[in-house]
C-alpha cells in the first residue's frame, strides 16, 4: 500500500471512481488524440447545441431549456463528485482545465471524463471554487443561456444539487468521510454564486428552484425541489437504492434527495 505522500493524481482519480460513474476521470493520455474525445471547451461553445438537441430527444421533451437544464446538472454532477472526493478522500483537487479535460458522449450514463495528466492543487473550497465554478460553471452557465433562455438561478441551483448529491453518494460509500465532506461542501455552498440557490440542513439540501425534470415525460418532482411543500420533503434515505446514476423519477415513489441524478440515463 501507497504512503499518501506518495499517491499521484492518476492514483487518486482511480481510486474515487470505484464510488460510481459519476466520479469517474479517464487518466490514459492517448484520449488526447482520440478522435471521439472532445476538450471540454468544446462542449461549453460550438458543440453545445447539438449535445442539447441530443438530450432533448433521448428525454422525449420538445422544451429546449428543459434538456439544457437538464444536461448542464449532469455535466455539474461530473465535474463535483470526482473533484470532492479527491479533496476528502486524497486532500487534493485534480486541476481540470477545460481545455486538457476531455469530454465523451455516452448512452446510456453520465458524460465521460477524462483529465490526463492532471496536476494537483491542495484541497479547500476556495481550491474547489476556483476549477470547478470560475473554471467551468461560469463559462457553462453562458454558453448555455446563448443557446437556450434558461433562468441563471435555475443553473446554479442545478449546480448546488449537483453538489449536494455528490456529498449524498460520497458519504453513503465512505461514511467515515462524511462529516469532512459535509462541512466542504457547506463552505462551497455559503458563498457566490451557489450561496442563494438553497439551504443545507439536517435533512439535506432544499434548493430555491427547480430543475424542470418534472416537465420530461413520465419525470417529476425531485425531493430538493423548491415546488414541494416542506410537508413533501422526507429525510436523506440511507439505501444503496439512491446510488448515483439512478433517476429519481417521482419524489414519493422513490424518495430520492437530490435532482442531479435525474439526468443519470443521458
Amino acid at each position: 500500500m501507497k504512503r499518501p505522500e506518495d499517491v499521484t493524481m492518476d492514483d487518486a482519480l482511480a481510486d474515487v471512481a470505484r464510488v460510481g460513474p459519476y466520479f469517474a476521470v479517464g487518466t490514459d493520455p492517448g484520449i488526447a488524440d482520440h478522435p471521439l474525445w472532445r476538450p471540454l471547451t468544446a462542449l461549453y461553445g460550438p458543440a453545445l447545441p447539438d449535445q442539447i438537441a441530443t438530450v432533448r430527444v433521448r428525454l422525449g421533451t420538445a422544451e429546449e431549456r428543459v434538456a439544457a437544464s437538464l444536461l448542464f446538472q449532469g455535466v455539474a454532477g461530473r465535474l463535483w463528485s470526482p473533484a470532492l472526493a479527491t479533496a476528502v478522500l486524497h486532500g487534493r483537487v485534480p486541476e481540470l482545465d477545460p481545455a486538457s479535460t476531455y469530454w465523451r458522449a455516452a448512452s446510456p450514463g453520465p458524460v465521460l471524463l477524462a483529465a490526463p495528466g492532471a496536476p494537483a492543487s491542495a484541497a479547500d473550497a476556495a481550491a474547489l471554487r476556483r476549477v470547478i465554478v470560475d473554471g467551468h460553471l461560469v463559462p457553462l452557465v453562458r454558453a448555455v443561456r446563448a443557446v437556450t433562455p434558461v433562468a441563471e438561478g435555475l443553473l446554479w441551483g442545478n449546480a448546488a444539487s449537483a453538489l449536494a448529491g455528490a456529498l449524498t453518494v460520497l458519504a453513503l460509500a465512505r461514511p467515515e468521510r462524511s462529516a469532512a465532506a459535509s462541512r466542504l461542501v457547506g463552505e462551497l455552498l455559503a458563498t457566490p454564486p451557489l450561496r442563494a440557490a438553497g439551504d443545507l440542513g439536517p435533512y439535506g439540501f432544499r434548493r430555491r428552484s427547480c430543475c424542470l425534470y418534472y416537465r420530461v415525460p413520465g419525470g417529476g418532482k425531485c425531493a430538493d425541489c423548491a415546488l414541494l411543500s416542506t410537508a413533501t420533503v422526507t429525510p436523506p434515505v440511507t439505501s444503496q437504492d439512491r446510488r448515483i446514476g439512478h433517476p429519481p423519477g417521482n419524489v414519493d415513489a422513490e424518495q430520492a434527495t437530490t435532482t442531479a441524478r435525474c439526468v443519470g440515463d443521458q
